[in-house]
């Protein structure tokens, strides 16, 4: 057999077995392609270098555990092999914490939000950072600027503690542990969030690989908008003159705008669509405020 056929094998048992996707791969061919390589020990990004290399019976056996674990345990895949990458970085990731997936990385690498960023931008703060991915992406990519990576789990926390020492950002990252905006040291130039915002009923429908996920980093109250009140009502104090909040919150568009249908904002197009992450002023907040 060879690597290809047993991807393809792989690839067949998952889509049999009816696994949820969405940690890092859509579909059964690109999972079973990530855990068929990372269990032979070969690059994650080169399959047509190897697609064609013979694999013995005991590497067949032992791709077909993983594939078994993967099916049975209904974990994200994310989890079994502990790592995720995020716009081609490597993070170390296990059941601490959320699997890392932000379509706000995008947008940081991209350039996306620079137009509203400067030479007054020293201070990032990642809220609800996981496993500190974001908060790494940022230091990467603005190498001028210190981050604050906080979150209320401090299990997660210690997963974010391992990533930032990865990437050598100890220097730069700070970590808080922080209910919300409450604990951390504002102001900040820059606020990246993505934070808890699966809504009640959406809840109760999540796949079993969404589930295996500390229900704290997905559960955003009734209409998935709890965390985000709070997040507006306290990040004006906590922002500098000419600072702006990029926001993530999936498929949820519809409850912000009935939480917020006055609140100017800008929606930010990613690979998902115009619709998934929004940034907003210092100022637009402030004017919230006042109509509150």
């Amino acid at each position: 057999m060879t690597l290809i056929e047993l991807v393809e094998a792989s690839a067949a048992r998952l889509d049999a077995a009816g696994v949820a996707y969405g940690h890092g791969t859509a579909n059964a061919f690109d999972e079973a392609v990530w855990l068929v390589l990372w269990q032979l020990g070969l690059p994650l990004d080169d399959l047509d270098g190897v697609a064609d290399m013979a694999v013995s019976p005991q590497q067949q056996d032992s791709v077909s555990e993983l594939i078994t674990e993967r099916i049975q345990s209904r974990k994200p895949a994310a989890y079994l092999t502990r790592e995720a990458w995020l716009q081609g970085v490597p993070f170390y990731v296990d059941e601490r914490a959320i699997v890392p997936r932000s379509f706000i990385a995008e947008l940081l690498t991209d350039g996306s939000i620079d137009t509203w960023l400067g030479e007054h931008t020293k201070r990032v703060l990642d809220l609800c950072t996981g496993n500190g991915s974001l908060a790494v992406l940022a230091a990467m990519t603005y190498p001028d600027v210190s981050v604050d990576a906080a979150d209320i789990s401090q299990p997660a926390l210690e997963v974010a503690r391992v990533n930032v020492d990865k990437h050598g950002l100890a220097g730069r990252i700070r970590l808080l542990h922080s209910d919300g905006l409450q604990s951390v040291q504002g102001p900040y130039d820059l606020i990246l969030c993505n934070p808890p915002y699966v809504n009640a009923q959406s809840m109760t429908e999540l796949p079993a690989e969404y589930r295996a996920e500390p229900e704290l980093a997905l559960a955003g109250g009734a209409d998935g908008m709890d965390f985000i009140r709070a997040l507006f009502r306290d990040a004006p104090a906590n922002m500098s003159d000419r600072a702006v909040l990029v926001l993530e919150i999936g498929n949820e568009r519809d409850h912000f705008e009935a939480a917020f249908p006055r609140l100017e904002v800008v929606w930010l197009e990613t690979s998902a669509g115009e619709d998934q992450v929004l940034l907003v002023t210092r100022d637009a907040l402030q004017t919230l405020s006042l109509r509150a």
